[in-house]
């Protein structure tokens, strides 16, 4: 998804689309040469030119943000350190299946990921940081997670199978996207590039790679999409 907040009088351009690039609404574009043709396809980080405004994909995808976990631990023993942990694996269901793996970030609890069914593992061993029920002793896992995952039984679209043109805008203007990099934390005003999957992330691959837009409003539980000044 990508929202026009503010385009400052600016129209978007138009580019033919790179055959085998597929993206959705608020990826950032790069060109290409395929054959004889410059195509504008995913951007790398490395050579951004503007932001994708239209659909070319197998599945669509959305993101999740800050989902909290509480997990109640039934065998609870005390390790070397004499912390409290899990006797046993614990195994808690997200709220979605199907996450993609590398976006996956669980804070501020470290667990296991099986991606296809949504499911994450608390190994045995793992301190326990949260009181149930009041007792004045952690008897609980409690952490947040972000990730992206497909969306079940909602096939892919190509809005530029007619055309065979993508739609970009190229000019400073407030957008904002559900197609970011989960991975990486917004705060405010912080400097956005580009992750190697082509989405907007506060994380710099390289000193090389140039910085594209500013956070204007950080994603949250009650809005997960990111607000940000397009430069």
């Amino acid at each position: 998804m990508l929202r026009l907040i503010e385009i400052f009088n600016t129209i978007p351009f138009s580019f033919p689309v790179s055959q085998s690039a597929q993206f959705q609404p608020g990826f950032i574009a790069q060109l290409a040469v395929e054959g004889m043709q410059v195509v504008a396809t995913v951007s790398n980080g490395l050579a951004p030119i503007g932001i994708i405004d239209d659909i070319k994909t197998r599945a669509f995808t959305a993101n999740a943000w800050d989902e909290t976990i509480v997990a109640p631990v039934a065998n609870i023993v005390t390790n070397s350190n004499n912390q409290l942990v899990n006797q046993y694996d614990v195994k808690w269901e997200l709220v979605n299946p199907n996450v993609l793996p590398q976006s996956f970030v669980s804070i501020p609890v470290p667990c296991q990921l099986i991606p296809r069914n949504g499911v994450v593992v608390f190994p045995a061993g793992t301190v326990l940081n949260y009181d149930l029920v009041g007792s004045g002793s952690p008897n609980a896992l409690k952490t947040n997670v972000r990730y992206t995952y497909q969306q079940p039984n909602i096939i892919g679209d190509d809005s530029t199978f007619g055309s065979q043109r993508v739609t970009l805008w190229l000019n400073r203007g407030l957008f904002s996207t559900d197609c970011y990099d989960t991975a990486a934390a917004y705060p405010l005003n912080s400097n956005l590039f580009i992750s190697p999957l082509g989405m907007l992330t506060t994380t710099q691959q390289a000193t090389n790679y140039p910085g594209v837009a500013i956070v204007t409003g950080p994603p949250s539980v009650i809005d997960p999409s990111l607000q940000f000044l397009w430069l």
